[in-house]
């Protein structure tokens, strides 16, 4: 692994493989250049997925009040519900195949493995093609950073698969700390079930024959080789490190979207990590992780705290005897006037003592945060020029999915580590800023 700040990634980490002819495109927005592929605002998209087997069966179905024309996907027999729905779409197990020969595709969707999120949305956006990506962002922050900047030059637009963002509750919860319901905020803290999948074991050395669906060192990708095993797919790739992010990375950026879009959460000074014993392939079985921000002109120093693996935080004492925090997932804002809590993506919020909340329910505050159709219209309708997307990849998600990860890295080090994020790097412990960044296997950068 390679030791260097964010600012010094080369750019041809995402390329991956492209033919040099796309990779050498001026970007330039298709909207503004019409022509082949050229979607007026009025017209129907012509969507593609990278991905659909598992999540990708709900964000291509999330989409299909457009024109779903070709689908990619490493292994046919996850795919095969989605090859059933849409039997007009074109089919495909290598994405960078795809986006060569289908001239005719107005945005993609990425649904893929974590590992592959970065280099699948940057091929995309370098032939202009508008990208949903499914969360977390990117597995290292170096990606999520070159993302966000590809973006923004680039001009199309972009949506991380946070569903959560544009639901009812993240707007309740917005609205109600503003109008200081539970008054200033000092700590949120986050709980999880997961890991629903296996974590903390050593790498299997089981030999088996890959599966006949499935093209293995597609699915690696951008990763190192290894041989085939069941350990890794369908599915459980998320507990290893060279595929996924863990239960933090899974749903903290569902969990900790809120606070992040109310507090403006980017910048954590300093993040310090309890867990269950470490291996050094998979994140461990369960983690506490504390982030501390600073104050603000706009807020009050922030502690925020992340537990997974079935750690539950300790009971509010203001609670009555049958009221209970949110199960088996959840959050909670502590304020000095009261408590707010909420589901895993902002659902069903509820402010404590219950006096509270029968207030609100009687008289809520004005709404001033605009209410959407949900992430997927909210998406395809950005694309047509029509209003913007609430997790960009440039303004929200990607700065989102890097404070997010940053917990993975005092996991990963077990050690209090202190963030500069103008320098974009660890300043005290040098070996956590050998996981901000990974060189791709040879064929992909």
């Amino acid at each position: 692994m390679k030791k260097s700040p964010i600012s010094a990634i080369s750019r041809r980490r995402f390329v991956g493989g492209l033919a040099a002819s796309a990779a050498a495109i001026t970007i330039v927005p298709r909207r503004v250049l019409g022509g082949q592929g050229f979607t007026a605002p009025s017209d129907t998209l012509n969507i593609a997925a990278i991905g659909a087997g598992g999540r990708a069966r709900s964000d291509i179905a999330g989409c299909a009040h457009e024109n779903i024309v070709a689908l990619c996907d490493v292994d046919w027999s996850m795919a095969a519900r989605s090859f059933a729905a849409f039997p007009k779409a074109a089919r495909y197990k290598d994405f960078r195949v795809m986006l060569e020969k289908e001239k005719g595709i107005d945005a993609v969707i990425v649904a893929t493995p974590d590992h592959v999120h970065a280099i699948a949305a940057t091929a995309a956006m370098q032939l202009g093609k508008h990208v949903y990506c499914e969360k977390p962002l990117t597995r290292t922050i170096a990606e999520a950073r070159a993302l966000g900047e590809l973006a923004r030059s680039s001009g199309v637009a972009t949506q991380m698969g946070n569903q959560g963002h544009a639901m009812e509750g993240t707007r309740l919860i917005r609205e109600w700390i503003e109008a200081d319901l539970i008054g200033t905020v000092r700590e949120v803290h986050y709980w999880t079930n997961r890991p629903i999948w296996p974590q903390a074991i050593q790498r299997p050395t089981e030999a088996f024959h890959v599966p006949k669906d499935l093209d293995w060192d597609l699915f690696l990708g951008p990763a190192p080789f290894r041989p085939y095993h069941p350990a890794y797919h369908p599915f459980k790739w998320r507990g290893w490190w060279d595929y996924g992010t863990g239960a933090l990375g899974d749903i903290a950026c569902h969990a900790m979207d809120a606070a992040f879009w109310t507090f403006g959460l980017k910048d954590p000074t300093r993040i310090v990590a309890e867990t269950t014993p470490l291996f050094k392939e998979t994140a461990p079985a369960a983690a506490r992780i504390e982030y501390s921000f600073p104050e603000t002109a706009d807020r009050q120093a922030l502690k925020v705290v992340w537990r997974d693996g079935g750690l539950n935080p300790p009971r509010p004492p203001v609670l009555e005897a049958h009221e209970s925090l949110p199960s088996p997932s959840g959050q909670l804002f502590v304020g000095d006037k009261g408590l707010l809590t909420a589901g895993i993506y902002g659902e069903n919020p509820h402010l404590y003592p219950q006096h509270l909340h029968d207030a609100v329910v009687a008289d809520p505050p004005p709404q001033t945060y605009a209410r959407t159709e949900g992430v997927y219209k909210e998406w395809t309708e950005a694309c047509k020029g029509n209003g913007v997307t609430g997790s960009d990849f440039a303004d929200h998600s990607g700065p989102l999915t890097e404070m997010v990860l940053l917990g993975n890295l005092a996991v990963r080090t077990q050690e209090e580590i202190e963030w500069d994020a103008k320098k974009g790097r660890v300043t005290n412990v040098d070996e956590a800023n050998e996981f901000l960044s990974e060189e791709p296997r040879k064929g992909w950068g």
